[in-house]
């Protein structure tokens, strides 16, 4: 079985895994964590959940301040990831020199493919009765009373979208997938383009400075030219752009998908089955979910900031701190309960010793020394806890969110360091705290048989090994 695995299952998912794309994706995506996590504190100041606090932040303005810091660190992920993405790839193909203009040509190339418009204020205050959201001290009925009796050329002309300004929705977690994208396509074309020659090379006298953005100028070149194709083939036979389609076709879709009960199951099934036969589950499912469920964050995040988070609003039960900090408590396969058992119940030398190195790792999610020194890798006792548990945990808060006992995440990125119970009052508060805790009990109830049964198998060996030593 081992074998079959090895050279039949994990061989192609690690070259997958493995190829530059993926790599740029991993490590370029780390360039956004700083300004999601950082974002985070500032949506949590904008929304402090004293309301005597909140009201007074909110009459003073600070809300609005914090907001704002909010909406350009956190709201625009997407272009931090597209940047990062594209400068990990060249990076990567060994040409550091030219590795932030391919960034910077990768923004640009993001920005020339979306349409530059944002819905006019009018529209949505007007919204024909249906989440006509008014304006000032209007209702959105009235507006359309008032509306109504304009001009038609002027009802005409403050229909109109507002042109010319940058659309922050794309710029945030519903352009995600759209960002890893052009960010990997940039990468390629600009390495491509580089290793065959174009570029124009200056006398060795030039400073590197001045010589490497004549060599980036040819692949920028054709980059956004490219784009710009790209964008008058969609906006002139579709009457749209490249990220709304790529949104409709496949973000929304791989948002759902993650958003489900099987979704969800299937992912913490994964992480412990690869790392069962000794490969980082953590790291590959991470790279791979993380494109559609920090989306999902990102959105609870904003109806959490208008103040709209329910699931009737379009609330996720599945986020990215879903990932983090419910099916990775205390390290894959939510080992909290061998914490437990080694370190109050076990007998053998080898768990009592193991646990002790692991209980301060394990506080902060990190299970290394159970993986390989307990080990977990390729142990057939504790495979079944080892599986079962992250599937049984992540199933109990799904049901906890969709059945309403508790409400969504509110969106703020808890470090997947952030030890449990903290992580869970940054992520929604006493509830997921609480939440928390059941999760952490039910690791100590699952783990217990197998961990007693574990725990005599090598109490019985060192026994063994004693009495031997003896003669």
């Amino acid at each position: 079985m081992n074998e079959f695995m090895n050279n039949k299952v994990l061989t192609p998912i690690m070259k997958f895994v493995n190829t530059k794309a993926m790599t740029a994706l991993k490590n370029g995506m780390l360039y956004a964590m700083p300004f999601i996590i950082v974002g985070s504190i500032f949506l949590i100041l904008a929304n402090i959940p004293i309301t005597s606090v909140a009201n007074w932040l909110s009459e003073n303005g600070w809300s609005a301040v914090f907001n704002q810091a909010f909406s350009v660190s956190f709201g625009i992920m997407a272009i931090w990831a597209v940047v990062g993405i594209a400068y990990c790839y060249v990076k990567e193909e060994g040409y550091a020199d030219v590795s932030l203009s391919a960034g910077l040509t990768a923004l640009a190339a993001f920005l020339i493919v979306q349409t530059l418009s944002v819905v006019s204020p009018i529209t949505t205050a007007l919204g024909a009765g249906k989440g006509a959201s008014g304006i000032g001290s209007l209702t959105g009925n009235q507006v359309n009373t008032a509306f109504d009796k304009l001009p038609e050329a002027m009802q005409v002309f403050l229909n109109n979208p507002v042109t010319g300004v940058i659309n922050l929705s794309w710029q945030g977690g519903q352009g995600m997938i759209a960002a890893i994208l052009i960010g990997c396509l940039t990468g390629w074309a600009y390495s491509a383009m580089i290793r065959a020659g174009w570029k124009i090379t200056l006398p060795e006298q030039v400073p590197s400075n001045v010589a490497n953005q004549f060599t980036s100028m040819i692949p920028t070149g054709v980059i956004l030219i490219g784009a710009t194709a790209i964008y008058a083939l969609f906006n002139k036979v579709g009457h749209t752009d490249l990220l709304s389609e790529i949104y409709r076709v496949l973000q929304q879709p791989l948002q759902h998908l993650g958003d489900s009960f099987w979704g969800i199951t299937i992912i913490a099934l994964l992480i412990p089955f690869f790392w069962f036969f000794g490969v980082h589950g953590g790291i590959i499912m991470g790279a791979i979910s993380s494109a559609f469920l920090i989306p999902n964050t990102f959105e609870n995040a904003q109806l959490y900031a208008d103040g709209k988070l329910s699931l009737a609003n379009g609330a996720h039960i599945v986020t990215n701190e879903f990932y983090n900090n419910i099916i990775q408590m205390s390290g894959s396969g939510v080992t909290f309960g061998l914490i437990i058992f080694t370190l109050f119940i076990a007998k053998s030398q080898q768990m009592r010793s193991i646990g002790k190195i692991e209980l301060v790792p394990g506080l902060f999610n990190i299970n290394e020394p159970f993986l390989f020194g307990l080990p977990l890798v390729l142990n057939p006792v504790m495979a079944v806890p080892f599986f079962l548990t992250p599937a049984i945990v992540g199933a109990t808060a799904y049901a906890a969110i969709a059945w309403h006992i508790v409400p969504p995440m509110n969106g703020v990125a808890a470090p997947w360091t952030t030890p449990p119970i903290i992580s869970g009052f940054l992520i929604g508060g006493w509830q997921y705290a609480l939440l928390q805790m059941v999760g952490l009990l039910e690791s100590v109830i699952i783990y217990l048989p197998f961990a007693r049964r574990y725990d005599k198998i090598l109490l019985n060996q060192e026994q063994e090994m004693a009495a031997e030593e003896a003669k």
